[in-house]
C-alpha cells in the first residue's frame, strides 16, 4: 500500500462527497480542478453538484468569509477586477490573481476565496488610537493619501503624496483604518510633564518641532511646559529632567557644556562656571548646555566668627586669582566656583590680660593712622597683648597663640632667644611672657638621669630599695622604675630641671660652658642651668657586692652601713665564708670647695671600700691558723680593718684619704666554713645525737618490713598456683589455634602456588603480544621516518632546483633589458639623422662608384649562381665600411 492509498484511508469521507455528490449549503463555497483544462473554478452554495470523471474537489466545502463592522482582513494574492468590480478570467478560463499582493477588506456581504487567495491574517478590530496617543506610520511604497485639517475653523482635505520610507504620525483620538502601503511602527503615548519638570528631546534628523523651531539631526532641548506633549515623529525622547530645588541656604553649581544663553539671558562660554542662587530662581531646571556640578551650602559667620576666601568673585562675576578677601561678623554667603575657604571658618581672637598673640608679615603694608604709622616689611614679627579681639588682615600670618608662664620661687624655663641663639634660665616668682624673638628651648637629659628624675624616691628612706631583689640585677630595677614612671606624665622638657637634695646629702653639678664643677650639700633646691648637668653615681650593691647596681645623683653622708660577702682562707688551708657589715661616713668641710670635691673623686666608693677591707682581712687570716681563728675572729678582724698605733692598740677608725671616707665600726654576722670536711667535723657532735634518734626508728621500721614481706610472699606463693593452672588452660588453647592454623596456611601456600602459575603464564603470553606489538610498531616508525627523509630531501632537492631556475630566469631577464638599455642608449646616442645618413650611406656609394669607373653595367659570372648587383657594389666598397667600422667609439660618435 502506498503513501496516496493511506491518505485517503485515513480521511474522514463528508456526506455526498464519496459518491461525487457534493451539496453546498448557503455561504459555503468548494473549489473544484478540472483535470482536462487544469483550471480551478469557484462554486458557491446554495447548490448540489456533481462531480465529473475529470473533475476533482481541491478545497472541501468550507464557510465564506464573514468580516464583522470595524473588523478587517488581509487577502493575499487577491483576484484582479474590472471597473464594475467583476473578477477577469484569462482565455483558458482561469481567474487572474495580483500575485505577491495583499488586499484589505473591511466589513461587507460574506464572500468567497477564490483559487489563490489566502487570508494572511486573521481577522482582526480596527485599532482605535485615543486621546495623547498616536501610531508611528512607515510608508513601504509609494502612494497619494488625503488628510483632513481645520484651518480658521473650517475642515480642508489635503492631498499628500507619501513616498517609501516616509514617516509620519496618525493622532488620536481616531479609528485608523489600515493600508496595504502603510507599516504601524510603534503606538506613541504623550509624555506628562509634570510641575518642576521638562521634557529632554533629541532630533533624529533636521525637522521642525511642535512648537514650530527648527531643528538639525541631533539637537537637544527641553520643553518646559507642564501637561501632557506627544513627540513628532522626528523627535526622540531622552527622559525626564527634575527641577532642583533652591532655598536661602542652597544654592546650585553648574558648569557650561558648550558656548550658550541660559535661562536668564545671560551668555555662557564654555567651560564656565557660575551659581544660581534662590534670589534668581526658586527652582531651577539645567538646560541642555548645563552640567550640574554639585548643590552648595551656604556659608554664615556669626559675630565672632571670620574667614578668608582665596580668588574671590568681583562685581562681574570673574575669579580674582591669588586675591584674598576677609569677611567677618554676621554674614551669610555661597562660595562662587573658584573660591574656597583658607583654614576654613575661624573663631576671633580673644586674648585675655595674660595672652598675646605672635605675628609675622607675610607683605609689606602699613597699619595705623598718623605719628602712629607703622610700616611692616615682609617677615617682621610683632605681639599684641591682651584684654583684646584680633581678627588679621590678610597680609598677617598668626604664628602662634601665647599666654603668660606663671612661675613659682622654685619653677623655671629655659628661654632661647632667635637671632643671638643664647639659652637662658628664667625663675620665678613671676608670670613671664615670650618676647617676639624668644621661644622656649628644650633641655635634653640621659636617658639615667631621665629615669632618676621620674622616679622621685627618697634617697634616704628608700636607699634600701635597691637591694630588695635577690638577684640584684639591673633589668629588674629598670622594670620596677618603668612601672612607677608609667603613671606619670613625660616630662617637660622646655622646664627648668628641679632637684631636692636630700638631708646630710651631696649632689655635684657640671658646668659645661665654664668647664667648672660645684657640690651642693642638702637640704637644698637645685636647679639646672642650660648648660649645667648631674654626675651620675655608679654605685655597688647587693651581698657580695656587684658593680652598677645602685644609680643615683645624691651621694649619702652617712652615717650609714654596708654588708659585704667574702671569702677567706687560713694558714692551714680552712676556707671560710666571712659576711661583714661596715658603719661608715664622709668627713667633710662643707665650706671648703676643694673637700667637697673629693667626695666625687672616687666613681663607686662602695667598691673601693669593700675591696679594700677584704684585702686587709685575707692578708690577716692567712696568717693564722684555724682553731685560733675560730676563737680569735672578731680581734683578728678588727685589727686588720682597723690597724694598730705604735703603742699596739687598735685604732677606733679606718680612713680613705682620697674621698674622707671613714669606717668606724665592723660587725662580724657570720663565719662558715667552705670546705665541706670541715664543715663536718663542726657539726659531727649534732649528727651523733641525731644517729641515735635514726637508729632506733630504723630497727622499728625494720620489724614491720620483715613481718609485710612474708604475709606477701605468702600471698604470692598462692597466687603462683593459681596462675599456673591458667597458663596450662591457655596452652592447650594455643595448641589447638596452632593446628588450625596450619591447616589454613597449607591450603593458602597451595592455592597461591596455583594462581601464582597461572599469573605467570598469563603475563608471559601478555609479555609476547606487547613485544610484537611493539616490534611492528618500531618497524612502522622506522618505515615512516624513512619515507619522511627520502620526502624531505626530494622536497629541498625540488625547492633547490627550482631557485636554481629561478635564478636562470632572473639572470636572462637582466641581461635582456640590459642589451636592450645598450641598444636603446646607442640608437639615442646616434640619432635618427645619423641612422638615416649611415642605411643611404651604401646605396650613394655604389652609385658613385660606378660612374667614376664609367660603366654603365658590368656583369662577371661564371653562369651557375644569381649576381645581387648591389652585393658587387657593396664588397667593392667593403674595405671602407671595415676601416669606418674599426674606429673608436669615441671617433664615431664624433
Amino acid at each position: 500500500m502506498n503513501i496516496s492509498d493511506r491518505t485517503t484511508e485515513n480521511k474522514p469521507e463528508l456526506p455526498g462527497i464519496a459518491s461525487g455528490i457534493i451539496r453546498l449549503k448557503p455561504q459555503q463555497f468548494i473549489h473544484v480542478l478540472d483535470n482536462n483544462s487544469g483550471v480551478t473554478r469557484l462554486e458557491v452554495g446554495p447548490q448540489t453538484i456533481t462531480l465529473r470523471d475529470h473533475e476533482r474537489l481541491i478545497l472541501k466545502p468550507e464557510p465564506m468569509i464573514i468580516v464583522p463592522p470595524r473588523y478587517y482582513c488581509i487577502v493575499a494574492n487577491p483576484v484582479l477586477r474590472d471597473e464594475n468590480g467583476n473578477p477577469i478570467v484569462d482565455e483558458h478560463g482561469q481567474i487572474k490573481l495580483r500575485y505577491g499582493d495583499a488586499e484589505i477588506r473591511f466589513a461587507q456581504e460574506p464572500f468567497p476565496l477564490y483559487p489563490g487567495e489566502q487570508l494572511a491574517e486573521e481577522i482582526a478590530q480596527l485599532q482605535v488610537v485615543e486621546r495623547n496617543q498616536a501610531l508611528r506610520l512607515l510608508a513601504k511604497r509609494d502612494f497619494t493619501d488625503s488628510i483632513t485639517v481645520t484651518i480658521d475653523g473650517e475642515s480642508e482635505t489635503q492631498t499628500i503624496n507619501r513616498l517609501a520610507g516616509d514617516e509620519w504620525l496618525f493622532e488620536g483620538p481616531a479609528t485608523y483604518i489600515p493600508r496595504i502601503q502603510v507599516q504601524v511602527l510603534e503606538k506613541i503615548a504623550a509624555r506628562v510633564i509634570k510641575p518642576n519638570q521638562a521634557l529632554r528631546l533629541m532630533a533624529r534628523q533636521n525637522c521642525i518641532d511642535r512648537q514650530g523651531i527648527r531643528r538639525r539631526a541631533g539637537e537637544e532641548w527641553l520643553v518646559r511646559e507642564e501637561g501632557a506633549y506627544l513627540p513628532g515623529v522626528d523627535e526622540e525622547v531622552i527622559g525626564i529632567i527634575a527641577a532642583y530645588i533652591l532655598t536661602e541656604k542652597k544654592a546650585l553649581h553648574l558648569k557650561a557644556k558648550r558656548t550658550f544663553t541660559d535661562v536668564f539671558g545671560r551668555q555662557r562660554k564654555a567651560g564656565d562656571e557660575w551659581l544660581v542662587t534662590f534670589e534668581q530662581a526658586e527652582i531651577h531646571i539645567p538646560d541642555i548646555y548645563e552640567e550640574v556640578v554639585g548643590e552648595v551650602e551656604i556659608t554664615t559667620l556669626g559675630d565672632r566668627e571670620w574667614c578668608i576666601v582665596l580668588n574671590p568673585i568681583d562685581e562681574d562675576g570673574k575669579p580674582q586669582l591669588g586675591m584674598q578677601e576677609v569677611r567677618q561678623g554676621r554674614i551669610s554667603f555661597f562660595l562662587h566656583p573658584g573660591e574656597s575657604l583658607e583654614k576654613g571658618i575661624q573663631k576671633v581672637y580673644v586674648l585675655g590680660e595674660q595672652e598675646a598673640l605672635l605675628l609675622k608679615a607675610k607683605e609689606a603694608f602699613s597699619e595705623g593712622e598718623g605719628d602712629n604709622l607703622i610700616q611692616r616689611q615682609p617677615g617682621d614679627m610683632w605681639m599684641i597683648a591682651g584684654p583684646r579681639d584680633y581678627i588679621p588682615p590678610v597680609q598677617v600670618e598668626v604664628v602662634e597663640k601665647r599666654q603668660a608662664i606663671p612661675l613659682d620661687k622654685n619653677e623655671g624655663i629655659y628661654i632661647r632667644d632667635t637671632q643671638t641663639g643664647e639659652v637662658k634660665v628664667v625663675s620665678g616668682p613671676q608670670a613671664y611672657m615670650l618676647s617676639p624673638y624668644e621661644e622656649l628651648w628644650e633641655k635634653e637629659l640621659p636617658p639615667i638621669v631621665e629615669e632618676l628624675l621620674a622616679i622621685k624616691n627618697d634617697p634616704v628612706s628608700e636607699r634600701g630599695r635597691h637591694h630588695t631583689n635577690k638577684s640584684g640585677d639591673r633589668q629588674n630595677q629598670i622594670s620596677e622604675i618603668s612601672s612607677r614612671s608609667e603613671t606619670k606624665s613625660e616630662r617637660n622638657k622646655t622646664r627648668a630641671v628641679v632637684f631636692h637634695v636630700p638631708q646630710n646629702a651631696a649632689v655635684q653639678i657640671h658646668e659645661y660652658k665654664e668647664r667648672t664643677a660645684r657640690t651642693v650639700f642638702g637640704p637644698d633646691l637645685v636647679m639646672l642651668g642650660p648648660d649645667e648637668a648631674f654626675t651620675v653615681l655608679s654605685l655597688s650593691g647587693s651581698v657580695p657586692k656587684r658593680p652598677h647596681v645602685i644609680k643615683t645623683l645624691a651621694l649619702l653622708l652617712g652615717p650609714d652601713f654596708m654588708t659585704d660577702l667574702f671569702t677567706v682562707e687560713t694558714s692551714d688551708h680552712a676556707r671560710l665564708q666571712l659576711r661583714l657589715s661596715y658603719n661608715w661616713y664622709f668627713d667633710v668641710n662643707r665650706d671648703d670647695e676643694q673637700a667637697s670635691a673629693k667626695l666625687f673623686q672616687v666613681p663607686d666608693f662602695v667598691d673601693t671600700a669593700c675591696k679594700a677591707i677584704a684585702s686587709r682581712v685575707r692578708g690577716a687570716v692567712a696568717s693564722v691558723k684555724f682553731d685560733e681563728f675560730h676563737r680569735n675572729s672578731a680581734r683578728i678582724i678588727r685589727t686588720a680593718v682597723f690597724g694598730t698605733d705604735p703603742e699596739g692598740r687598735v685604732r677606733e677608725e679606718f680612713r680613705f684619704r682620697t674621698n674622707n671616707l671613714v669606717i668606724f665600726n665592723v660587725d662580724i654576722q657570720s663565719v662558715e666554713p667552705v670546705d665541706e670536711e670541715t664543715l663536718k667535723s663542726l657539726q659531727k657532735s649534732v649528727q651523733i645525737a641525731i644517729q641515735i634518734t635514726t637508729d632506733a626508728q630504723e630497727a622499728a621500721a625494720r620489724h614491720d618490713a620483715e613481718r609485710i614481706e612474708q604475709e606477701a610472699k605468702s600471698r604470692l606463693e598462692r597466687q603462683a598456683i593459681v596462675d599456673k593452672g591458667a597458663a596450662e588452660a591457655e596452652r592447650r588453647n594455643l595448641l589447638e589455634l596452632q593446628a588450625e592454623n596450619s591447616a589454613i596456611e597449607t591450603t593458602g601456600q597451595a592455592t597461591a602456588a596455583a594462581r601464582a602459575k597461572a599469573e605467570a603464564a598469563r603475563i608471559e603470553g601478555q609479555l609476547a603480544v606487547n613485544l610484537a606489538q611493539q616490534e611492528a610498531e618500531a618497524a612502522r616508525i622506522r618505515y615512516e621516518t624513512e619515507l619522511t627523509q627520502l620526502r624531505a630531501k626530494q622536497e629541498a632537492e625540488l625547492a633547490h632546483q627550482q631557485s636554481l631556475n629561478n635564478l636562470e630566469l632572473e639572470k636572462a631577464q637582466r641581461m635582456a633589458e640590459i642589451t636592450s638599455l645598450e641598444f636603446r642608449q646607442k640608437v639615442e646616442a646616434l640619432g635618427p639623422e645619423t641612422l638615416q645618413a649611415m642605411a643611404q650611406a651604401g646605396p650613394e656609394m655604389q652609385a658613385r662608384l660606378l660612374q667614376s669607373l664609367g660603366l654603365q653595367s658590368v656583369l662577371i659570372t661564371d653562369g651557375k649562381n644569381p649576381i645581387n648587383l648591389f652585393s658587387t657594389a657593396q664588397g667593392l666598397i667593403s674595405p671602407v665600411t671595415s676601416q669606418t667600422q674599426q674606429l673608436p667609439r669615441s671617433d664615431r660618435e664624433t
